[in-house]
């Protein structure tokens, strides 16, 4: 189904006019419309799509469009609307997704009340006091599903018994930590499934460091017994650290027998200590684990793989591990073994991961394409796979390149690779050819960004670089890839989490220095591609294969772009905007480049993405032009997100973000606007007040490919 369908409302609206053509939307089966229907929001439905006509108003309610209710990225949804959309069909919803929902007011919750069937509920990232959650759950008897954010004030003594009655029944639980606390989770007597994301801060917003102890009264001890499930994602600092600990103490003294899913996902260093030695120890003896991820201080040099004991997985993540791929073959997958029920890989940063040894390899060094061959021989059914933050060159052998053995993996779904590793075998130490019409790799004067100097499609594209090349080869055998990554080796965002801006960043591999325009005009051959990153491509002259994606890949909705081509200038300015017309489907965009111009011309392009919601710009020595930003935020309605972090002063920033919330918020609700210059000190206090979803999604750059397995939560 299209993504930019918009209404039903507006298809019943025109009936009169299909009539005349001979077709009548309502001549449709129930089937049909039913199908159709589920592409509509629910609020949509419920509100206004029943009320058109006799039909609609018994279809809408219909219990395979009312069972599941989705408000996680509903935009347009308000307290009111939540209320009557409770108050028509709470009886009927037995799942409901409120995640992300930043926006409403805590008072909404009240309304969930009146969902007495709910089964599986979702308030990640919604404002809820103790209180609040205490009165909600004490009447949903048949929840078995919660997730939850815990902020600091939250009290787990004022949950009342018939709270902590409706927990103990929880299966799974989902807690976002944005304090040191256990949450609800010893009130959770049931536990199958346990995701913890642990977002506290080190210091307070006065400066005072925070401390990992769990505040009084949170002595209760998890029950983990039934535990199948255990994830914890660890945002930097030493207090998640702490906590997480906590959490693990209870797990380290008895392991439970049905455990089938251990993973832990921690940036930096995470130290192991004799308690989680002792875990490991006890889950290398006493269960067979489905999928697997550990920091990397509790792999590098241990033995511990060999003793593990595997049963069908279907995910491992060895990110940023130093495991060689003599060890990767020999104890995950017994030199060979079948492992087809692996579905998702992350080898993101495990730079020695398809080399037999360790020890006295540089990181440039060759790959060895039997230990990539072995991989993909064994784990054919692989659809998510992540070989980013490495140099995984390819040796001259005919037939071997990674790219070659890639492509026996059919059912890829998304895959992440570094710049380095698509190159062709001697194409880094080819001299790209001069073309007159090409802008030079040189600090200059500005390019005139009203002069195509591109092709125009994707024929004169195909005669500047042959289509044998073994990546063109790769998009044209990966045809229903949805998402693709392809960034630098050495490539560092500018905004990292809890830290100032970097202000420089580190030199592209050699081998990449020849992966341009040609490389990303063959992407526009996976027809269904859905989103797009790709980061430090250095020999961007002229950005013309975006031109072709935005052409052919007409499914796209998500677009990354950072540090193309040379760093003086924004070479692809023009092609950029060509490509923006074409893009509909377009929902987030992402720019990272030092720079960069956001002025009329850039906005004028990007009012053309009809659907655009959300939009991140980071730009160092960047400008911005203020009323072609406004004019913007007037096209495009659907926009309820505008970060920019340019090289602007303080004052503009500030006066241009007040503008847009003062112009826009009424009609946005959810509207979140972050204007503030990049290399401001108070940077990091900033991003603080953005909203998890947006801070995790779009904001900070990051690989996303097989970050966690898939279908984690719903």
């Amino acid at each position: 189904m299209d993504c930019c369908f918009s209404s039903c409302k507006e298809v019943v609206s025109e009936e009169s006019e299909e009539e005349s053509n001979g077709v009548n939307l309502m001549e449709f089966s129930d089937e049909i419309l039913l199908h159709i229907l589920s592409y509509v929001p629910c609020t949509d439905l419920v509100l206004n799509v029943r009320r058109t006509c006799r039909k609609l108003a018994t279809l809408c309610l219909d219990k395979s469009l009312t069972h599941t209710v989705l408000l996680q990225k509903d935009y347009k949804v308000n307290k009111d609307k939540v209320k009557q959309l409770m108050r028509d069909i709470g009886k009927e919803i037995y799942q409901l997704n409120m995640a992300g929902c930043y926006w409403l007011p805590s008072s909404t919750i009240d309304h969930v009340t009146r969902c007495k069937n709910l089964v599986k509920l979702n308030l990640s990232g919604c404002h809820v006091t103790s209180l609040r959650l205490s009165k909600m759950l004490s009447t949903l008897q048949h929840l078995r599903s919660l997730a939850i954010d815990v902020n600091p004030g939250f009290d787990a003594s004022q949950l009342s018994s018939e709270c902590k009655a409706t927990l103990s029944r929880v299966s799974e639980l989902k807690q976002t930590l944005y304090t040191p606390s256990y949450g609800v989770v010893p009130c959770c007597t049931s536990l199958e499934k346990l995701l913890l994301y642990f977002e506290i801060l080190d210091r307070s917003r006065e400066g005072f460091m925070l401390s990992g102890q769990l505040m009084v009264g949170e002595s209760n001890v998890p029950h983990y017994q039934n535990l199948r499930i255990f994830y914890a994602r660890l945002a930097p600092g030493y207090v998640n650290q702490e906590v997480v600990r906590l959490y693990l103490a209870v797990l380290s003294d008895r392991t439970p027998e049905n455990l089938h899913a251990f993973l832990i996902s921690a940036p930096g260093s995470f130290a192991e200590t004799g308690a989680t030695k002792n875990l490991l120890d006890s889950m290398a003896r006493n269960v067979r684990l489905d999928a697997l991820q550990l920091p990397k201080a509790w792999i590098n040099g241990s033995g511990l793989l060999q003793h593990l004991k595997f049963n069908n997985p279907f995910y491992f993540s060895f990110s940023r591990c130093t495991l060689s791929g003599g060890h990767l073959i020999q104890r995950v997958i017994n030199g060979g073994k079948d492992l087809k029920s692996l579905t998702s890989l992350n080898l993101s940063g495990c730079v020695h991961c398809l080399a037999p040894e360790s020890l006295f390899r540089k990181a440039e060094d060759d790959i060895d394409s039997s230990i990539l061959e072995s991989l993909v021989v064994s784990c054919c059914n692989l659809r998510h796979l992540n070989l980013s933050a490495a140099h995984h060159h390819s040796s001259e052998s005919i037939g071997n390149h990674l790219c070659q053995l890639l492509s026996r993996l059919k059912h890829l779904l998304s895959l992440a690779l570094p710049v380095c590793s698509i190159t062709d075998v001697g194409a880094s130490v080819e001299k790209p050819p001069s073309t007159p019409n090409l802008v030079p790799q040189t600090f200059g004067r500005k390019v005139r960004i009203g002069i195509q100097t591109y092709p125009r499609n994707l024929g004169d594209q195909a005669n500047q670089k042959i289509e044998s090349s073994v990546f063109w080869a790769l998009m044209g055998s990966l045809r229903f890839l949805e998402t693709l990554e392809i960034i630098g080796s050495s490539f560092s965002s500018a905004m990292p989490r809890n830290e100032p801006a970097i202000r420089n960043s580190l030199p592209p591999c050699v081998r990449a220095q020849s992966v341009g325009d040609s490389e990303v005009a063959a992407i526009s051959q996976l027809t269904y591609l859905q989103s797009l990153t790709l980061a430090q491509l250095p020999n961007i002259l002229t950005g013309s294969g975006l031109v072709n994606i935005g052409l052919q890949c007409q499914h796209l909705r998500t677009l990354s772009l950072a540090n193309l081509g040379m760093m003086g200038k924004v070479v692809y300015m023009s092609a950029l905007m060509d490509m923006l017309k074409h893009c509909k489907c377009l929902r987030d965009l992402r720019l990272e480049q030092p720079y960069f111009c956001a002025g009329a011309q850039f906005f004028q392009a990007l009012s053309h993405c009809s659907s655009l919601q959300r939009l991140c710009i980071v730009s160092r020595s960047g400008t911005l032009q203020s009323d072609a930003v406004m004019s913007f935020m007037a096209s495009c309605l659907e926009v309820i997100m505008c970060h920019m972090f340019m090289g602007e002063s303080l004052t503009v920033c500030k006066n241009l973000q007040q503008s847009i919330v003062r112009s826009f918020q009424a009609e946005r609700p959810a509207l979140n606007v972050v204007i503030f210059p990049l290399l401001h000190e108070d940077l990091t206090e900033v991003i603080r007040d953005v909203p998890m979803r947006h801070l995790d999604e779009i904001t900070l750059f990051k690989s996303r490919v097989a970050e966690e397995p898939p279908n984690l939560w719903w």
